[in-house]
């Protein structure tokens, strides 16, 4: 069963920085558009930031200067790097891939990391 699996949260203070990784698993597979959603304590789950297969990314404009989306097609795994982190960036972020299998595409989420940042 093909999976996301997230890792790197954690609790930072203002000013600090994390990554969070993750890899898909469970099968065979293509990976199309990899990205990051957040989401904060009563609100929308939001786009932070994505990147498609060839490369091109998007980013939400509060992080735009602050976080990288990269990712490494051999290893299924996309990451973002967490500069400068303020109070606001607090949420769970979910990773999200659109994954070809079994020949039609489909959008996985992974099970969500907590990103606390706080003095």
């Amino acid at each position: 069963q093909v999976q996301l699996e997230e890792s790197g949260g954690g609790l930072v203070q203002p000013g600090g920085s994390l990554r969070l990784s993750c890899a898909a698993s469970g099968g065979t597979f293509r990976i199309g558009t990899m990205g990051w959603y957040r989401q904060a304590p009563g609100k929308q789950r939001e786009l932070v930031a994505d990147i498609s297969s060839g490369g091109t990314t998007t980013y939400t404009e509060p992080v735009k200067g602050r976080f990288t989306i990269s990712r490494d097609n051999a290893k299924n795994t996309v990451y973002l790097q967490m500069y400068s982190l303020k109070p606001e960036d607090t949420a769970v972020y979910y990773c999200n891939a659109y994954l070809l299998t079994a020949g039609r595409w489909a959008r996985y989420w992974g099970q969500g990391t907590q990103v606390t940042i706080s003095s």
